[in-house]
């Protein structure tokens, strides 16, 4: 999958917006901030994994760009449709000043949800398990965070009169935010200077800017386990999912 695209806001009333690497150009975004959306784009989740640019909230924070993700199960295993199993949108949030509830000048901001099966819709523990889920995909990449909060919300519904015949359905929600911790900041090299028009890669940019790419795989990570896709990999091997839905669901 190429890599990911997505819109970025100065807080200006125009809406700002750019693809790859001329995003994290924009005139008037900081250093810092460019080099935390060029690590963004340069993630290429697993393939059922769609990512796709948004056009980001303009209040929250003085510079924002924003991502959305739908996971989708394989057609071989869906009846030949594209079913999704989970969807979600990511945030990150920049404060050149910082902000003192956040604890830095990052804050990413997520909201994920999906359907689920009715044995798990029913058990008492399942917000605590969905909560440890993001937790536990953060440390499973290695990043570090600071200031987690959020809601875990499960919803069920009923139907009746001309749609009766639906099954009940319950969706969860995770609603949360946390700030990317941020490496030490170090003074450039004598004689090290960027150019303005040299665009910014993971793993080049300045000191101080979070591993926002790893933060966005995690995310990734997150969808998939909530979508009930099993885990890549022998070390996510003790990894529980929610089991996948049985086939589309009607809306």
């Amino acid at each position: 999958m190429a890599a990911v695209q997505g819109h970025l806001s100065n807080g200006a009333d125009g809406a700002g917006s750019a693809d790859g690497a001329d995003a994290a150009g924009e005139e008037g975004a900081p250093a810092a901030f460019r080099h935390a959306v060029a690590g963004l784009c340069a993630v290429r989740p697993r393939p059922e994994v769609e990512l796709s640019p948004t056009p980001p909230p303009r209040r929250l924070a003085p510079f924002s760009y924003a991502l959305e993700a739908a996971v989708t199960a394989d057609p071989a295993d869906s009846a030949g449709d594209d079913e999704e199993l989970a969807e979600g949108r990511l945030i990150l949030l920049h404060d050149p000043a910082g902000h003192d509830s956040w604890c830095g000048t990052f804050r990413l901001v997520t909201l994920v949800h999906a359907d689920l099966e009715p044995e798990m819709a029913a058990d008492p523990l399942l917000p605590e398990v969905c909560w440890s889920w993001l937790t536990g995909a953060l440390e499973a990449r290695g990043v570090e965070y600071l200031q987690p909060s959020g809601t875990v919300t499960r919803a069920s519904s009923h139907y009746f009169g001309g749609i009766g015949e639906r099954e009940p359905s319950t969706r969860i929600e995770i609603r949360a935010s946390w700030t990317p911790a941020e490496p030490p900041t170090a003074e450039p090299a004598l004689g090290e200077h960027r150019r303005p028009e040299q665009p910014f890669a993971p793993g080049d940019g300045p000191a101080g800017v979070p591993d926002t790419g790893a933060h966005l795989a995690a995310w990734c990570d997150l969808l998939c386990q909530i979508a009930g896709l099993p885990p890549v990999g022998a070390a996510e091997a003790g990894v529980v999912s929610l089991p996948q839905r049985r086939g589309p669901q009607p809306r």
